[in-house]
């Protein structure tokens, strides 16, 4: 297992993680042998955001003993209100939930308080424009969590949390399928049965998203990395093609400030297919060439999604990373010092290209890489 740093928590996570949401239909026993398998491929972070007193329960059997090696996110605003799962702000509703979140995992601490679902600009002020982040700082001041994080569905709301100088991290929906569509605060319409015929590629603001989290330093971890399981079905895939879980897991770690993928596990079969991408070969991970050639949707043309299909450089420039370094640069006015740092650090640079473009005829997405690599060199020059 490969462990990534989560942006300025400086913890170490798996680059695969455990979302816990589906332990909700299983017995304690079962719990029991998905967290076993996790632990055994090296998964070391597990997200709980279900309110669900039995889930809650089963888990925290699962961590006993084992507590110190996990790092937890645990969420701060859902509750259990009359046998349902209620997402609220009232403070002393929130507090008896993550009162009992706590003693349900048997632990005094959370290393990862999430501030819980925060989609609309109504969800934004309830969060923190009450007294409720006064909770979540007090939270922090005690030591009962270690950090502050955020979840949320709509990349406006998750630029926000970026860029508010609480937020240290982010809980955010990726996936090839959602990167598509434009910021929403309907979680449903990620959902829909078919998507709007003219979409063309990632959505700019969520490509901003990204790149605005690896230069801020806030790291992303991902839920809906399977679209719900969407993505395996070519019937209900918005691309008419089928991906595998390996290919999903790759697209959301290609991504800048992505540190791990929460994925969802039945059984402890679905962890190892999860895990699977630690030892796969490139063409197990190949998403870009599945999506280049889908019949619906154009994905990403002229846009480098840092696939690494440009491999390999006569020159040994690692492509995807001047890429990226450039693609960061050029949010700013003047190039960031630490952006410039970076990419100095590379072995190779952009003005080391030969110019033979043998790596655009190995793009699946048209990018015009040589003629980046003259602009790159002109910007850090």
């Amino acid at each position: 297992m490969n462990y990534r740093r989560l942006g300025k928590t400086d913890l170490m996570v798996s680059e695969i993680g455990f979302g816990g949401e589906w332990m909700e239909r299983h017995t304690a026993e079962e719990c029991m042998a998905v967290m076993d398998k996790a632990e055994e491929c090296g998964i070391n972070i597990l997200d709980c955001w279900m309110s669900e007193p039995n889930v809650r329960t089963s888990l925290g059997l699962a961590l006993a003993g084992r507590r110190e090696r996990w790092i937890i996110q645990g969420h701060i605003g859902s509750t259990w209100q009359n046998g349902q799962y209620v997402r609220t702000r009232d403070l002393e509703r929130c507090k008896a939930a993550f009162e009992d979140l706590l003693s349900r995992l048997q632990t005094d601490y959370i290393d990862l308080g999430m501030i819980h679902f925060v989609d609309t600009e109504a969800d934004w002020d309830g969060a923190f424009g009450t007294p409720f982040i006064d909770y979540v700082k007090e939270l922090k001041a005690k030591g009962t969590i270690r950090h502050i994080g955020m979840s949320t569905h709509n990349p406006e709301m998750a630029k926000r949390a970026a860029e508010s100088g609480i937020v240290e991290m982010i809980l955010f929906s990726v996936n090839p399928a959602f990167d598509m569509l434009p910021p929403t605060d309907n979680i449903d319409s990620y959902f829909a049965d078919e998507y709007s015929a003219d979409l063309g590629g990632i959505d700019p603001q969520r490509t901003e998203l990204y790149k605005l989290c690896e230069r801020l330093d806030v790291g992303i971890t991902v839920m809906k990395p399977y679209a719900g399981g969407r993505l395996f079905d070519e019937q209900r895939s918005p691309f008419g093609v089928a991906l595998t879980p390996v290919q999903c897991i790759h697209y959301c770690l290609t991504r800048p400030a992505v540190a791990s993928v929460l994925a969802g596990y039945d059984t402890p079969e679905h962890v190892e297919q999860a895990a699977a991408y630690e030892t796969a070969s490139d063409e197990e991970k190949d998403y870009a060439t599945v999506l280049a050639r889908a019949p619906k949707h154009t994905f990403g043309q002229g846009e480098c999604t840092y696939c690494g299909h440009c491999r390999p450089c006569p020159v040994d420039i690692d492509i995807a990373m001047v890429n990226k370094y450039y693609d960061l640069a050029t949010m700013q006015q003047s190039v960031p010092d630490t952006v410039r740092a970076h990419y100095q650090a590379l072995e190779h640079h952009a003005d080391e290209c030969i110019g033979c473009k043998s790596c655009e005829s190995r793009c699946p997405f048209g990018v015009k890489i040589a003629e980046r690599m003259a602009k790159t060199a002109r910007l850090f020059d």
